[in-house]
């Protein structure tokens, strides 16, 4: 089953993540994080299955993050906000988001995908 990889090709963090499923031959769907962001109700299944806080979806070292001043409304709103917040404008995700259906990473750290990705590819 491929992997569905929300991603924004400027990002360097993203362009890694891709070359590194490439390399170790992961089959993934590319999805353009800025031009269909996940919805609220998909950006919720994936914060449940991911084990994270939903402000760990935040891309703070963004621009929009910073420009719409979220440092702070993030320590206080609700789930439904934020997750309403992330689902309005793909640049507040931190990036890459990789799924089976089933786990989720955010962001790329080598350890976490070899961890994560490459014992599902030996599991079938």
């Amino acid at each position: 089953m491929a992997l569905t990889f929300y991603w924004y090709p400027k990002c360097g963090t993203c362009r890694k993540a891709k070359k590194w499923l490439e390399e170790h031959g992961i089959d993934f769907q590319e999805v353009h994080i800025v031009e269909n962001p996940p919805t609220k109700d998909e950006l919720k299944d994936l914060f449940h299955k991911s084990g994270l806080e939903v402000k760990q979806f935040f891309n703070t070292s963004g621009h929009k993050y910073r420009e719409l001043g979220l440092k702070d409304k993030v320590k206080t709103a609700s789930e439904d906000e934020l997750l309403e917040l992330l689902a309005s404008d793909g640049m507040l995700l931190k990036r890459p988001i990789l799924t089976d259906g089933n786990k989720v990473t955010v962001g790329f750290k080598e350890e976490q995908f070899e961890q994560t990705w490459l014992k599902l590819e030996k599991d079938f």
